[in-house]
């Protein structure tokens, strides 16, 4: 008997050589990835603005929420957007997307606060979304953000196109500072770190007081807020009102925490303040619980129609004046940032053309500049004239459902035109 010595080769030399190829070089780009991954973890978890996740009875607030539906907060209608064409667009940006020169506003060390307004409401806007409401008696600020860049890093994203008009430690004394949702434009570590060292009160949506609280602020000094409900700030009271929006920090985060606007209730006065929202129907039911508003504070820039959900645009801030029963509108969310491809100008054009087809009454001030609408009729113009596309040349209008077939309809000649 002839006993066969040969050892039996192993599979892997019974494959093609170009299969093995195929799969090493899958290894190797497995490995990388996983190289990349932890890298990234690595560097996220040493950058303290990325914020921090909710856990143990903050999560379990967050858990408890009607608006958190799946594993994360979900608006009322559904938001659509086109990635794709949203990137091209940006590609090709106005030649306005930002100012060529200096912008006109009015420096100052806070002495204007040394007063208190005459009638009991005064409004001071930064530029962006970032105002001081001065209602009566009380002094609360919006969306502060002082830093350089809308972002996590010193180094990267979109910076702030003129240096802040007062410095943050010029602020009067606050009875609390209002965060709308914790976007980097919205929520800025290095204005929150000032403002909480000077013992500062912050009314935030649910789950942003994690970012707060992981960057030293205490808890005493942050109050968490579902939708509807409602905390005292000083001789004001303030309540947490829904919004049509998103949120999160970082991707994995995305949803983690609530995004909100505010309804500002005081002796006799009311002032509504957006946030970042697309427009949606609850709106009018905001103003018929909370208004009528002697100012809405609505962003009116920053806004798309390949995003028609996530901002609403000019018209529709219009329109969700009307809806809230405002008074007076202020437009916000503009004049300090490029974060759209549309010219710098165009949000505050097209709300006052809107506004002339609505009879509504806007005022506008310069960034610094402090109004009290119950005593001023009119702000004058600052800012250039310059190319912008109306609404009938880019419309914006916010879909009902998360689909394009079906749109929010404005009122005839709402369209600025």
């Amino acid at each position: 008997m002839r006993i066969d010595l040969r050892v039996p080769s192993p599979w892997y030399d019974r494959v093609e050589p170009r299969v093995i190829s195929i799969l090493k070089r899958l290894l190797i780009a497995v490995a990388v990835c996983g190289v990349l991954v932890g890298a990234a973890a690595g560097y996220i978890a040493s950058v303290p603005a990325f914020g921090k996740h909710a856990a143990g009875n903050r999560q379990r607030r967050i858990e408890g929420s009607p608006q958190w539906k799946d594993g994360k907060f979900r608006t009322e209608e559904p938001m659509w957007s086109n990635l794709w064409a949203s990137l091209r667009r940006g590609l090709a940006p106005s030649p306005t997307s930002a100012p060529s020169g200096e912008v006109d506003r009015l420096a100052s060390h806070g002495d204007q606060f040394d007063t208190p307004p005459s009638s009991g409401l005064r409004i001071t806007w930064f530029g962006h979304s970032s105002t001081l409401v001065e209602i009566d008696g009380a002094r609360v600020l919006t969306d502060p953000i002082w830093s350089e860049r809308a972002s996590p890093v010193h180094w990267a994203g979109p910076k702030r196109w003129y240096e802040p008009v007062l410095p943050i430690d010029a602020l009067p004394p606050l009875d609390a500072v209002l965060v709308s949702h914790d976007h980097y434009d919205h929520l800025d570590m290095g204005s929150v770190s000032a403002l909480a060292a000077r013992g500062a009160r912050f009314i935030v949506p649910l789950g942003i007081g994690a970012h707060l609280a992981y960057w030293g602020v205490p808890e005493a000094q942050i109050s968490e807020l579902d939708w509807l409900q409602t905390e005292s700030a000083g001789p004001v009271e303030v309540t947490a009102t829904p919004a049509r929006h998103a949120s999160g920090r970082i991707n994995p985060q995305a949803n983690q925490t609530l995004f909100a606007s505010y309804a500002i209730i005081g002796r006799n006065h009311r002032v509504y303040f957006s946030g970042d929202t697309g427009y949606f129907a609850a709106l009018a039911s905001i103003g018929h619980a909370y208004g009528p508003f002697d100012v809405t504070l609505i962003e009116s820039g920053q806004y798309n129609d390949t995003w028609p959900d996530w901002h609403m645009g000019p018209e529709q801030a219009v329109e969700a004046h009307r809806q809230l029963r405002g008074k007076v509108l202020i437009p916000i969310h503009w004049g300090l940032f490029t974060l759209a491809p549309h010219g710098w100008t165009e949000p505050v054009e097209r709300v006052l053309a809107a506004a002339r087809c609505q009879a509504v009454r806007v005022m506008t001030p310069r960034p610094g500049e402090s109004v009290e609408p119950e005593k001023q009729s009119v702000t004058a113009r600052w800012w250039p004239d310059l190319a912008w596309e109306s609404a009938a040349q880019s419309p914006v209008l916010s879909t009902r459902d998360g689909t394009t077939e079906n749109r929010f309809v404005l009122p005839p000649c709402s369209s600025g035109d």
